[in-house]
């Protein structure tokens, strides 16, 4: 099993696959389609049945069931496109066998390292195999190493059919680093009545907490006057925009934040004396405090709208997915059999709140409940990401042991 998901996930995460929110096409990069396809023909080969892959990059496939029971249709989910944050081309995975504990060289020329100094759960991994980048790009981890377990788990249990499961669906899903991932899902087509997205990051994670999220863009119009004779006239863009920030609370940014906290997020500023443009996200956990969050925004606005006239400071504000637990509690059984197969396997489970958002908090309020599952990876989104192999095995393993509690418990 180690050398098939080693075999799998080197080969996905070569092909590019990074997403591009300013394309209006879904998927929204090639790339996407190019995995996409080479996903259909793998699910085909391995013998999963009513492959398909649809008009929007979004391929499914099932597993029959085996057992007579009356076993509720799960899923397991993956994206397949990878992080916007830094580059995805020409990926290099690098192998590193029974993990010493001491510095990874990266790249020696472009003296780029891996260390336990900066990152001190490398401890953790002492004598697993590891899988890092060359230093000069993104892995992938995040999501390619939940589609090749899902993929691993699903030959595993066709080739073992003395364990006993229901109707299992699997789906490989585009977009989810731009936030649409669910957006051209086709839940009723899934068929699935629970699912889990195979999308979290260290041994043991369980996730079905997620923040509420809205975005916020700004555009502040200006006037600008020749500096020598302004005064009274010019009107200064960024100079509003700089006011707008210095009015939220310093202390409630990601860089000051930690669990249930939620923040206020400038992750886009640019413009002039003429014209400025902002973007925000906005987070929290709580539903009250996430609209007052947005209020806040909106007060801010409103105020310097009428300091610098109704017509300068411009918002497009929307929500973009809510809190999966409202949807997931009241099937909370869901969360307990997963965190049941991790302790069947000796895995402590790790339920915490998703300080961000996965594909399950927009499905959960689309009809389908869906937790988060650990992948292994750690450090997504850059040049340090990097995997142990060991504990893509175990995610692998519970994605069997999950199947078969439900038939059990059915």
């Amino acid at each position: 099993m180690k050398q098939e998901i080693i075999n799998r996930f080197t080969s996905y995460v070569k092909v590019d696959t990074q997403s591009d929110s300013s394309s209006e096409t879904t998927p929204s990069t090639e790339g996407q389609w190019t995995l996409a396809n080479i996903l259909v023909e793998e699910l085909k080969e391995i013998g999963m049945k009513e492959v398909t892959v649809d008009e929007n990059g979004y391929v499914m496939a099932t597993l029959p069931p085996n057992t007579e029971k009356d076993v509720p249709v799960i899923g397991f989910l993956a994206h397949v496109d990878t992080a916007t944050d830094f580059t995805g081309k020409n990926v290099n995975p690098q192998i590193v066998e029974n993990y010493d504990g001491d510095t990874i060289i990266l790249n020696k020329d472009l003296h780029i390292e891996l260390s336990p100094s900066d990152f001190p759960s490398l401890q953790d991994y002492k004598g697993h195999t590891l899988i890092t980048t060359d230093g000069t790009t993104l892995l992938g981890a995040d999501n390619k190493a939940g589609i090749a377990e899902i993929m691993t788990a699903m030959k595993y249990l066709i080739e073992h059919p003395e364990i006993k499961h229901g109707k299992i669906r699997v789906a490989f899903t585009p977009d989810e680093e731009i936030g649409r991932g669910p957006h051209k899902f086709d839940v009723e087509a899934f068929g699935a009545k629970y699912a889990y997205t195979m999308d979290g990051g260290p041994l043991g994670e369980l996730e079905y907490e997620s923040f509420n999220a809205a975005s916020a863009k700004i555009r502040i119009l200006g006037k600008n006057i020749h500096p020598g004779s302004a005064k009274n006239k010019m009107v200064n863009s960024a100079k509003i925009a700089m006011e707008l920030q210095s009015k939220l609370p310093a202390d409630e940014a990601p860089e000051h934040t930690e669990g249930y906290e939620g923040f206020y997020h400038l992750i886009g500023l640019k413009g002039d004396v003429e014209k400025t443009e902002m973007y925000y996200i906005i987070r929290d956990h709580d539903k009250e405090l996430f609209q007052k969050r947005k209020d806040t925004i909106q007060g801010i606005v409103d105020e310097l709208r009428e300091k610098y006239g109704q017509d300068k400071v411009q918002i497009e504000m929307k929500d973009t997915y809510y809190n999966m637990k409202e949807k997931i509690e009241p099937v909370k059984e869901i969360v307990d059999l997963a965190s049941q197969a991790m302790k069947k396997l000796g895995i402590e489970p790790n339920i915490k709140p998703i300080r961000g958002g996965t594909d399950g908090s927009q499905l959960s309020f689309m009809g389908l409940p869906t937790p988060n599952i650990f992948t292994g990876g750690e450090n997504y989104h850059g040049r340090h990401e990097y995997i142990s192999v060991d504990n893509m095995v175990k995610a692998t393993q519970v994605i069997i042991e999950l199947v078969q509690l439900f038939e059990q418990e059915a």
